[in-house]
């Protein structure tokens, strides 16, 4: 059986890197893959040839297995008909396309379908990439603004610390809090589910609570939408600490749903002059009203928005890395014996049904 991968020109991250065409072989797999395909990411051709990889010209197009982050899927899959894609599908946005890629025989796995349970960790992308993520994000604030974060004490004078609110605390949130901590940043952090505040806490952040009896836990460390009622106490809440900040950072999102839109128009304004927003949600619609995705918007009153729906890839090395193992371990168990089983449940989870 043979495992290839699709170059796609708009992703600099890959889902095969040279440490896990080994693990391949061993599976009793040959791995054969486009030349270049993973330059972007900082791998060359000569580590997966040393790895045992076997390098041809794109597309490779007899293949059992192709495993990608994010595939292009506005162009065609020029696979075989029975061969296994499995990636970053996006499968709520793109519902009809990968029907239409499962009637011509190709079967589809969304990763981002694998359930967050103890078994799952070790193939949750969504974790190791949000992990990245939330990283690069504060990274990105800091680059963008023009004053200095950490407490500085000199013969000239005290510069105050940078104040960071983070709006969601999952795994980016988390990740976001950490390394604004590490800047020198006093953090605040935001979120719906109350079982978010210890861990907040625990990374020496202030919790913002809303003053409700409603659960915003939506079960798998996901939140859920919350109500109307919730929704204005939490807005008040919000623009108050909004206007306080100099970094906001956003990563709010609800799964099959676009994200909640956290921070009006009104609220960035409230901001002060030179003060930086992240929102990590814009490709699910946007936690901020002003934000577009993979566009940096700056306002009249000179508030910048980034809105970089990709910010993994700007780490595409270490975020491959991640990637790539977590699509290991998920093959693995597609493989048995030097045969395709699909009857593990979590391969089951991840398939996208075929349309009755």
């Amino acid at each position: 059986m043979k495992i290839s991968s699709i170059i796609d020109a708009k992703e600099k991250r890959v889902a095969i890197t040279p440490e896990t065409v080994k693990k391949y072989i061993k599976l009793g797999l040959q791995v054969v893959l486009p030349k270049n395909i993973g330059a972007n990411a900082g791998f060359a051709d000569s580590e997966y040839i040393s790895a045992g990889a076997e390098m041809k010209k794109s597309p490779i197009k007899d293949a059992d297995f192709y495993v990608c982050v994010k595939p292009d899927l506005s162009k065609k899959l020029d696979l075989k008909v029975g061969a296994h894609l499995i990636a970053m599908l996006s499968p709520f946005k793109n519902k009809e396309t990968l029907e239409k890629i499962t009637k011509s025989g190709i079967n589809a796995y969304a990763l981002e379908q694998i359930p967050r349970t103890t078994r799952a960790q070790a193939m949750d992308v969504l974790s190791s990439q949000a992990n990245i993520v939330g990283y690069r994000a504060v990274v990105e604030a800091i680059f963008e603004y023009n004053k200095i974060v950490p407490l500085m004490m000199t013969a000239a004078g005290t510069v105050r610390p940078a104040k960071a609110l983070i709006l969601g605390a999952g795994v980016a949130g988390l990740q976001a809090i950490a390394t604004a901590k590490r800047m020198g940043a006093v953090v605040s952090a935001f979120d719906v589910r109350s079982a978010a505040k210890e861990q907040v806490e625990s990374l020496g952040a202030t919790f913002i609570s809303v003053d409700s009896d409603e659960s915003g836990d939506g079960g798998g460390g996901y939140a859920k939408e919350m109500s109307d009622e919730y929704k204005k106490r939490q807005a008040e809440k919000l623009a108050q600490a909004i206007s306080e900040s100099d970094i906001v950072i956003t990563t709010a999102q609800i799964p099959g749903k676009p994200a909640p839109r956290l921070i009006t128009k009104e609220m960035v304004e409230s901001m002060a002059a030179g003060s930086v927003i992240v929102d990590i949600a814009t490709e699910t619609g946007g936690n901020c009203e002003l934000s577009k995705q993979d566009e940096i918007v700056q306002t009249k009153n000179n508030i910048t928005i980034i809105g970089d729906s990709n910010l993994a890839a700007k780490i595409a090395y270490d975020a491959s890395q991640l990637f790539a193992r977590n699509v290991f371990n998920f093959v693995s168990l597609m493989v048995k014996d030097g045969k395709i089983d699909l009857s593990d449940e979590l391969v089951q989870a991840a398939a996208i049904k075929k349309a009755s």
